[in-house]
Protein backbone atom coordinates (compact mmCIF):
# COMPACT_ATOMS: atom_id res chain seq x y z
CA UNK A 1 0.00 0.00 0.00
CA UNK A 2 1.35 3.59 -0.77
CA UNK A 3 2.16 5.75 1.66
CA UNK A 4 2.88 9.12 2.93
CA UNK A 5 6.32 10.00 4.06
CA UNK A 6 7.48 13.41 6.15
CA UNK A 7 10.89 14.09 6.21
CA UNK A 8 11.41 16.83 8.50
CA UNK A 9 14.62 18.44 9.83
CA UNK A 10 16.08 21.87 10.84
CA UNK A 11 16.91 24.12 8.31
CA UNK A 12 20.45 23.48 6.17
CA UNK A 13 19.59 20.03 6.64
CA UNK A 14 19.29 19.26 3.18
CA UNK A 15 15.41 18.70 2.36
CA UNK A 16 15.54 19.87 -1.06
CA UNK A 17 18.69 17.77 -1.79
CA UNK A 18 17.22 14.86 -0.37
CA UNK A 19 13.96 15.35 -2.20
CA UNK A 20 15.50 16.19 -5.92
CA UNK A 21 17.68 12.99 -5.08
CA UNK A 22 15.08 10.68 -4.50
CA UNK A 23 13.25 12.36 -7.56
CA UNK A 24 16.70 11.19 -9.61
CA UNK A 25 16.57 7.80 -8.25
CA UNK A 26 13.05 7.73 -9.60
CA UNK A 27 13.48 8.65 -12.88
CA UNK A 28 16.21 6.88 -13.17
CA UNK A 29 14.32 3.96 -13.09
CA UNK A 30 11.99 4.81 -15.56
CA UNK A 31 9.27 5.90 -13.40
CA UNK A 32 6.89 9.14 -13.52
CA UNK A 33 7.63 11.36 -10.74
CA UNK A 34 5.59 15.28 -9.88
CA UNK A 35 7.23 18.12 -7.96
CA UNK A 36 5.21 20.19 -5.67
CA UNK A 37 6.35 23.54 -3.91
CA UNK A 38 5.24 26.53 -2.11
CA UNK A 39 3.96 29.05 -4.92
CA UNK A 40 5.79 32.24 -2.49
CA UNK A 41 8.87 30.47 -1.95
CA UNK A 42 10.61 32.04 -4.91
CA UNK A 43 14.39 31.79 -3.85
CA UNK A 44 14.83 29.53 -6.70
CA UNK A 45 12.77 31.07 -9.32
CA UNK A 46 9.09 30.47 -9.66
CA UNK A 47 8.05 26.86 -9.54
CA UNK A 48 11.75 25.60 -8.92
CA UNK A 49 13.05 23.26 -6.71
CA UNK A 50 16.69 24.22 -5.78
CA UNK A 51 19.04 23.18 -3.36
CA UNK A 52 22.00 24.87 -1.81
CA UNK A 53 25.08 22.69 -3.58
CA UNK A 54 23.10 24.28 -6.93
CA UNK A 55 20.41 21.30 -7.64
CA UNK A 56 17.53 22.60 -9.15
CA UNK A 57 13.90 20.81 -10.93
CA UNK A 58 11.23 22.26 -12.01
CA UNK A 59 8.07 22.20 -9.92
CA UNK A 60 4.37 22.69 -9.83
CA UNK A 61 3.58 25.27 -7.44
CA UNK A 62 1.09 25.11 -4.50
CA UNK A 63 -0.97 28.11 -2.73
CA UNK A 64 -4.28 27.80 -0.70
CA UNK A 65 -6.21 27.56 -3.56
CA UNK A 66 -5.06 24.09 -5.04
CA UNK A 67 -6.45 21.11 -5.06
CA UNK A 68 -3.50 18.63 -4.56
CA UNK A 69 -6.14 15.41 -5.07
CA UNK A 70 -7.88 16.95 -8.47
CA UNK A 71 -4.58 18.08 -9.70
CA UNK A 72 -2.42 14.76 -9.27
CA UNK A 73 -6.11 13.06 -11.25
CA UNK A 74 -5.71 15.61 -13.52
CA UNK A 75 -1.97 14.91 -14.72
CA UNK A 76 -2.87 10.98 -14.31
CA UNK A 77 -4.98 11.51 -17.55
CA UNK A 78 -1.94 12.83 -18.98
CA UNK A 79 0.54 9.71 -17.75
CA UNK A 80 1.12 7.25 -15.51
CA UNK A 81 2.68 8.64 -11.64
CA UNK A 82 5.22 6.45 -9.57
CA UNK A 83 5.80 9.07 -6.64
CA UNK A 84 5.23 12.56 -5.51
CA UNK A 85 7.43 14.72 -4.13
CA UNK A 86 5.96 17.72 -2.10
CA UNK A 87 9.03 20.74 -0.90
CA UNK A 88 8.70 23.48 1.38
CA UNK A 89 5.61 20.54 2.74
CA UNK A 90 5.27 22.90 6.50
CA UNK A 91 3.47 25.50 4.01
CA UNK A 92 0.74 22.92 3.58
CA UNK A 93 -2.58 23.32 5.03
CA UNK A 94 -4.68 20.86 6.70
CA UNK A 95 -6.63 20.10 4.27
CA UNK A 96 -3.68 20.34 1.58
CA UNK A 97 -2.40 16.98 3.89
CA UNK A 98 -5.51 15.38 3.94
CA UNK A 99 -5.31 15.42 -0.04
CA UNK A 100 -1.98 14.11 0.46
CA UNK A 101 -3.53 11.38 2.30
CA UNK A 102 -6.10 10.71 -0.33
CA UNK A 103 -3.22 10.84 -3.11
CA UNK A 104 -1.54 7.63 -1.21
CA UNK A 105 -5.00 6.15 -0.33
CA UNK A 106 -7.07 5.69 -2.89
CA UNK A 107 -4.12 6.47 -6.17
CA UNK A 108 -2.27 4.08 -4.67
CA UNK A 109 0.68 6.74 -5.37
CA UNK A 110 3.49 7.18 -2.22
CA UNK A 111 4.09 10.35 -1.57
CA UNK A 112 7.34 11.85 -0.03
CA UNK A 113 7.17 15.02 1.93
CA UNK A 114 10.20 17.72 2.99
CA UNK A 115 9.98 20.44 5.44
CA UNK A 116 10.63 21.87 8.29
CA UNK A 117 9.14 20.98 11.79
CA UNK A 118 8.57 24.05 13.61
CA UNK A 119 9.09 27.80 13.20
CA UNK A 120 11.65 30.90 14.62
CA UNK A 121 10.05 30.49 17.70
CA UNK A 122 9.92 27.01 18.29
CA UNK A 123 6.24 26.37 16.88
CA UNK A 124 5.04 23.56 14.90
CA UNK A 125 4.04 25.25 11.16
CA UNK A 126 0.23 24.10 10.57
CA UNK A 127 1.67 21.57 7.43
CA UNK A 128 3.66 20.45 10.15
CA UNK A 129 1.96 19.68 12.67
CA UNK A 130 -0.88 17.98 10.29
CA UNK A 131 1.89 15.90 8.96
CA UNK A 132 2.79 14.94 11.87
CA UNK A 133 -0.67 13.70 12.90
CA UNK A 134 -1.49 12.29 9.46
CA UNK A 135 2.13 10.52 7.47
CA UNK A 136 2.56 6.97 7.86
CA UNK A 137 6.53 7.72 7.98
CA UNK A 138 8.04 10.24 10.03
CA UNK A 139 11.96 10.73 9.08
CA UNK A 140 14.21 12.70 10.59
CA UNK A 141 17.03 14.36 8.27
CA UNK A 142 20.14 16.03 10.92
CA UNK A 143 20.93 19.35 10.56
CA UNK A 144 24.59 20.61 12.97
CA UNK A 145 24.31 22.92 15.43
CA UNK A 146 27.46 25.37 15.98
CA UNK A 147 28.30 23.26 18.76
CA UNK A 148 28.27 20.15 16.94
CA UNK A 149 25.58 18.35 18.38
CA UNK A 150 21.89 17.84 16.58
CA UNK A 151 20.36 20.50 15.57
CA UNK A 152 16.45 20.88 15.85
CA UNK A 153 15.49 24.41 16.09
CA UNK A 154 15.57 27.53 13.65
CA UNK A 155 16.82 30.89 15.10
CA UNK A 156 15.66 33.77 12.67
CA UNK A 157 18.73 36.33 13.23
CA UNK A 158 18.33 40.15 12.11
CA UNK A 159 20.54 42.06 9.39
CA UNK A 160 23.06 41.96 12.22
CA UNK A 161 23.11 38.21 13.14
CA UNK A 162 20.61 39.13 16.28
CA UNK A 163 18.16 36.72 17.51
CA UNK A 164 14.67 37.88 16.39
CA UNK A 165 11.77 36.44 18.64
CA UNK A 166 8.27 38.49 17.16
CA UNK A 167 7.10 38.46 13.63
CA UNK A 168 5.39 36.60 10.99
CA UNK A 169 5.14 33.24 10.92
CA UNK A 170 6.42 32.56 7.34
CA UNK A 171 9.47 34.48 6.36
CA UNK A 172 11.03 33.27 3.34
CA UNK A 173 15.02 33.32 3.80
CA UNK A 174 18.16 30.94 3.62
CA UNK A 175 21.26 31.18 5.43
CA UNK A 176 20.83 35.04 6.22
CA UNK A 177 17.80 35.00 7.86
CA UNK A 178 17.77 31.43 9.51
CA UNK A 179 20.23 29.61 11.97
CA UNK A 180 20.03 25.53 12.57
CA UNK A 181 20.75 24.96 16.49
CA UNK A 182 19.97 22.63 19.17
CA UNK A 183 17.80 23.45 21.55
CA UNK A 184 20.04 24.89 24.35
CA UNK A 185 21.69 27.27 22.06
CA UNK A 186 18.34 28.78 20.60
CA UNK A 187 17.24 29.36 23.93
CA UNK A 188 20.05 31.31 25.02
CA UNK A 189 20.52 33.18 21.35
CA UNK A 190 16.55 33.92 21.94
CA UNK A 191 17.19 35.36 25.73
CA UNK A 192 20.48 37.72 24.56
CA UNK A 193 18.12 38.91 21.38
CA UNK A 194 15.50 39.31 24.21
CA UNK A 195 17.79 41.15 26.64
CA UNK A 196 19.43 42.78 23.65
CA UNK A 197 15.92 44.58 22.06
CA UNK A 198 15.50 45.34 26.15
CA UNK A 199 18.59 47.08 26.79
CA UNK A 200 18.16 49.02 23.18
CA UNK A 201 14.33 50.19 24.45
CA UNK A 202 16.06 51.51 27.86
CA UNK A 203 18.43 53.39 25.53
CA UNK A 204 15.77 55.15 23.81
CA UNK A 205 14.06 56.67 26.56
Amino acid sequence: MAKLYFYYAAMNAGKSTTLLQADFNYRERGMETMLWTASFDDRSGSGTIGSRIALSAPAHSYDESVDLFEAVGEELRKRKLDCILVDEAQFLSQRHVLQLCEIADQLGIPVLCYGLRTDFQGKLFPGSAALLALADSLVELKAVCECGRKATMNLRVDEEGHAVGTGAQTEIGGNDRYVALCRKHFFERLREGETRQLSLGLARR
